[in-house]
């Protein structure tokens, strides 16, 4: 099959979904962008909503379709499935979303669909796994948004703390897009320069329980946002657009994606959300990039909880 590198889709047009057509209409990225939903109503809305916003946007095709209409898409984003409710954790998500997963792969697989499959819903790693064994797809065509979004929360409340722009702070969140995940601190730096460094030229102070605080604060992002407006959806669509962008303009940029490593940290069997290069063809090379001691421990932890989580699968 053809691919139509200007051309993506969303299945799902939920807030998260919506969110995401939202963004790309405003990148400018595609030239024709299909949506679906179990609810075509729903999807034929967000498209009439959407190209309302035409005159004052990119020139693009916005329309409402099928799976027969999205064979030669690029990007095949899916954000079908059940929300996160106050409470609930990511992984309590796994069997409501598994079973809408396997019937979306079924439909996309049953076609000749050349593009890379982009996995938002949750919990995205293991969803990621599932939708990489069931479509038989390359491991280079199925990634999942992984850790982007809290990585960018961690920049931009270490920003916040340090007095400089986020865009300036180079920092990793990786493992579970979930509780387990972990901040790789021996790594992070501002432009080059490490956290100590920066602050003790800045005059600030960084100590662990002030790196700890903001850790937690990320990983406790999503439970706050949902308990005070239900669902979370700019970020996660902001993350995916910064995606979206290197694979379309083939940028090779390094993004804590979940992929399928394969050996990589000594793992496989599973999905994980790790720094790698992504561009055109979808994922390119995980890096390995280096870690304390105690990173590895919390690694280890994380990689255990995803384990459990995709044998209860029995895939």
């Amino acid at each position: 099959m053809n691919v139509n590198h200007r051309k993506a889709a969303i299945i799902g047009c939920g807030a998260v979904g919506a969110s995401i057509a939202f963004r790309f209409l405003q990148q400018g990225l595609f030239s024709s962008l299909v949506l679906l939903d179990v609810n075509r109503d729903k999807a034929e809305g967000e498209a009439m909503d959407l190209r309302d916003g035409l005159p004052y946007g990119a020139s693009m095709e916005i329309t409402a379709g099928t799976y027969d209409d999205i064979t030669d898409c690029a990007l095949i984003v899916i954000t079908a499935g059940a929300n996160q409710k106050p409470g609930e954790s990511r992984l309590d998500l796994i069997g409501r979303n598994a079973e809408i997963i396997q019937g979306v792969i079924g439909e996309i697989t049953a076609r000749d669909c050349g593009g890379i499959l982009l996995i938002v819903s949750n919990p995205v790693d293991v969803l990621t796994y599932t939708a990489w064994k069931l479509s038989g797809y390359p491991r280079e065509r199925v990634l999942g948004s992984g850790t982007v979004l809290d990585t960018g929360r961690l920049k931009q409340l270490l920003g916040a703390e340090l007095g400089v722009d986020s865009r300036n702070i180079h920092a990793f969140i990786i493992g579970e897009h979930g509780d387990s995940e972990l901040a790789v601190w021996s790594e992070a730096n501002v432009s080059g320069l490490a956290l100590e460094d920066f602050c003790r030229i800045r005059g600030r102070e960084l100590d662990r329980e002030n790196m700890d605080m903001l850790y937690q604060e990320v990983r406790n992002s999503a439970y706050e946002i949902i308990r005070r407006k239900g669902v979370t959806c700019y970020g996660i669509a902001m993350a995916v657009g910064r995606i979206a962008q290197c694979i379309v303009k083939n940028e090779h940029a390094v993004l804590p994606v979940s992929v399928v490593p394969n050996g990589q940290y000594g793992l496989s069997g599973l999905a994980l959300s790790i720094p790698s290069v992504v561009g055109q063809n979808g994922l390119e090379d995980i890096l390995e990039i280096p870690l304390s001691s105690s990173e590895k421990q919390e690694l280890d932890r994380s990689v255990r909880q995803m384990e459990e989580a995709i044998t209860s699968l029995n895939l």
